[in-house]
């Protein structure tokens, strides 16, 4: 059987899971792993697609029996961007994860497997990062030692959705008049290079870094 993995983001953090979970499931079938959804082969069996940015039309997700997405929440709640991150800044440690069926509509298909991470309360983002990598690959492969078998038991999602909008870097915005502790989530989740902490004060910009010293 062929298998893609679809990471969009040749710089997003997932790549190097993505080479874990390639070599993971070689055991499956001859595995690909790809930065864009067109490159997918029609006829193809499994395509996960993972940490993508882009929404992956109908005609190419045609092109794969299944295909495989695994989103930080509890669906239907916390559909959308980045629900990891406002689930943390929420206050949540214990961080849902659902596996399911991609289709046209964002983040509505037949849910699979439901699992989740559990944080202490002060890992930083690549802490995160790994908790939620390491988790996405477990679920992949407990996805394709159920197959094909798996996907009669998938289950439609059920409730009221509510939505997570995409971040920007003015999210990282710490304001200088409350304190490190009441903003230690926001601290925890910004990325130091592409979207630092900052705040302004007297007219100036001012960026900050986080990171643990051992």
């Amino acid at each position: 059987m062929n298998i893609a993995i679809v990471v969009d983001n040749p710089i997003s953090w997932f790549v190097p899971f993505a080479r874990e979970l390639n070599h993971r499931l070689q055991r499956f079938g001859v595995v690909t792993v790809l930065q864009s959804a067109a490159d997918i082969l029609p006829g193809n069996g499994v395509s996960f697609l993972l940490s993508c940015e882009s929404k992956v039309p109908k005609d190419l997700l045609a092109r794969s029996r299944n295909n495989i997405v695994v989103h930080a929440s509890d669906l239907p709640k916390g559909k959308g961007m980045s629900p990891l991150t406002w689930q943390i800044l929420e206050g949540e440690n214990t961080i849902p994860i659902t596996l399911f069926e991609a289709v046209e509509a964002i983040d509505a298909g037949t849910i699979y497997l439901k699992d989740s991470i559990a944080l202490q309360g002060n890992e930083l983002l690549h802490e995160i990062q790994a908790a939620l990598g390491t988790k996405i690959i477990h679920m992949c492969e407990r996805f394709m030692d159920r197959y094909p078998g798996i996907v009669s038991e998938g289950i439609p999602q059920d409730g009221t959705p509510t939505f997570y909008r995409r971040r920007t870097a003015d999210d990282s915005r710490l304001d200088p008049e409350r304190t490190l502790a009441e903003q230690f989530n926001l601290l925890r989740v910004v990325d130091n290079e592409q979207y630092p902490a900052f705040f302004v004060w007297q007219g100036r910009r001012f960026t900050l870094k986080i990171d643990v010293s051992l």
